[in-house]
């Protein structure tokens, strides 16, 4: 059950998605937007707090059917915290995914042996061939302050002076006030372009070409884009937070502090001058990238699925 259906085409209808593929090979599968009662064994529920009545629903007609609990970054890194109905999902669900590595360290120490990790998947794509007369970064993410775009933007400003770095940016303008502020840098900065919203497989092909992808975020369960990038051979620069490090590996050294726009600038500036650094950052990545094929995510998401219809038999 997702809290958003196909017409949204956000992060938590892109992981029903696929996840509906990978377990239709072992189960029957619907994708719903609200418990509608359907006589199903398990429900997998998206979003501790906009999924809370759902749960509660699905507990109180089937008390002994399991509940698996998806965390996506704004409920792991915000609502359970103070949000009643998120916290009272946490309680009822028999298991709770995170999507990188160190999400399980966000939850109540009690709660945290129902903790399962479930690494996101995408397809291989080759790196594509990289022009050598500049730099050319690439921050993916809709307008949205949970993204941190104004980070990027400002490390454009610092980079004024630099015609050898080019930054793009691909993300619609989802409030008033970033889309106006995207466009004033793109109107004062040469060497930034602001490109909207793309179809997704446009996207892609800009991840395979660009030299680095710059990930900003503030709240992350565990970015898409960023295991796009892995699985396209190209090195990122991302905020230190949880949902960046458990995707990256805690030994990658191609962060920055949140919000830091001089840091980041400063290694968008290495990444041109140090001939080493992009391979070395992309050397890091390399032995990761098979943590994100979608034969180990299917393995993964089936066994969870397995064994808690094992342990909570239909009657």
């Amino acid at each position: 059950m997702t809290p958003a259906l196909a017409q949204a085409n956000n992060g938590n209808w892109q992981t029903a998605r696929r996840w509906a593929q990978l377990l239709r090979s072992a189960y029957r599968v619907r994708i719903v937007e609200r418990c509608d009662g359907g006589d199903d064994a398990l429900l997998i529920a998206l979003h501790a707090r906009r999924s809370a009545d759902a749960i509660q629903t699905w507990r109180a007609a089937h008390p002994a059917r399991p509940v698996v609990l998806v965390m996506t970054g704004t409920d792991l890194y915000r609502d359970i915290a103070t949000d009643a109905s998120a916290q009272r999902s946490l309680v009822l669900a028999d298991a709770i995914v995170v999507l990188n590595e160190l999400g399980a360290h966000q939850l109540p120490a009690a709660l945290r042996d129902k903790a399962h990790v479930v690494l996101q998947s995408c397809a291989e794509r080759a790196t594509l061939q990289k022009p050598r007369r500049h730099l050319r970064a690439l921050m993916v993410g809709h307008l949205r302050d949970e993204k941190d775009p104004r980070t990027y933007w400002r490390a454009a400003r610092r980079l004024a002076d630099r015609h050898d770095i080019l930054l793009d940016h691909v993300g619609a303008p989802l409030t008033p006030a970033l889309h106006e502020e995207v466009a004033a840098v793109a109107a004062e900065l040469p060497g930034f372009r602001w490109l909207g919203g793309l179809p997704h497989a446009a996207v892609r092909r800009r991840i395979q070409a660009a030299h680095v992808l710059v990930h900003a975020s503030r709240l992350e369960g565990g970015a898409h884009v960023v295991i796009e990038a892995i699985r396209s051979g190209t090195p990122v620069l991302a905020s230190r937070i949880d949902g960046n490090v458990g995707l990256l590996g805690e030994a990658y050294e191609g962060v920055f502090e949140l919000g830091n726009d001089a840091e980041l600038a400063t290694l968008l500036a290495r990444a041109r001058d140090d001939v080493d650094m992009l391979a070395c950052l992309t050397a890091q990545l390399v032995p990761r990238a098979a943590l994100f094929a979608p034969a180990a995510e299917q393995a993964t998401l089936q066994h969870l699925v397995g064994t808690l219809l094992a342990r909570h038999p239909k009657p």
